[in-house]
């Protein structure tokens, strides 16, 4: 295989990482991508966060959205940390207790591996060498979409109920433990869910602004 291909999502395209991979002589390709901000193979993509970014997507609970989808669709997603793992406790006004919780959450719920880097260049590097273990060493091609990993049952409910806001992976377990079904856990009243550990009035109430408000999209 010739040169080293790697897909960047648009928003991703100004920052160093792209500009030091161009350096290295890999082509970067601009793209939309609507699952991780790098893709190196047909089974391989990368979440990058710096360490501001990790944090402030763990307080919005965005963060659990973007593994969700990037672990459901990719054979091995990763997500990459960028800057120093002490900075995780001192960058903002949050219990440690919450950043422990969300990392282990990324390798134990979700099952995605995490990467840390110091900076961009060192970024940059590791997207570099996984590139090319895959693209020369594995001769997989880098593919924009990949196939959606097959879910069992059990996983495709967790994913469903997973969805609502402020729901991860282990809250929604809890939910399915606790009410059996989806069905359930979506006609459930405010009392019963928060009878789930965890699960607290302003969950609940983001759950039933979800649930209950009125449709205001296009119809496509």
């Amino acid at each position: 295989m010739g040169k080293l291909t790697v897909f960047v999502d648009h928003r991703e395209r100004a920052s160093n990482v792209a500009r030091i991979l161009e350096r290295r002589d890999v082509l970067v390709n601009e793209a939309q991508l609507d699952v991780a901000d790098y893709v190196v193979s047909d089974r391989i993509g990368i979440e990058r966060k710096t360490v501001p970014d990790f944090l402030n997507s763990l307080a919005d609970q965005r963060i659990f959205d973007q593994l969700r989808r990037l672990s459901a669709s990719y054979e091995k997603p990763l997500l990459m940390l960028e800057g120093e793992p002490k900075q995780l406790y001192r960058e903002r006004r949050m219990h440690e207790n919450a950043i422990r919780g969300a990392l282990s959450s990324v390798a134990l719920d979700y099952g995605i591996p995490i990467i840390w880097t110091e900076n961009a260049k060192e970024t940059a590097g590791m997207i570099h060498r996984i590139a090319d273990r895959e693209q020369n060493g594995g001769r997989r091609e880098p593919r924009i979409r990949a196939c959606k990993r097959t879910m069992d049952l059990p996983r495709m409910q967790e994913f469903l109920v997973a969805g609502l806001p402020a729901i991860n992976t282990r809250l929604s377990k809890r939910l399915l433990s606790h009410f059996k079904t989806p069905r359930n856990v979506f006609s459930a009243t405010e009392e019963t869910l928060m009878c789930v550990e965890g699960i607290g009035r302003e969950k609940v109430r983001k759950i039933f602004d979800l649930l209950n408000c009125e449709y205001s999209g296009d119809d496509g």
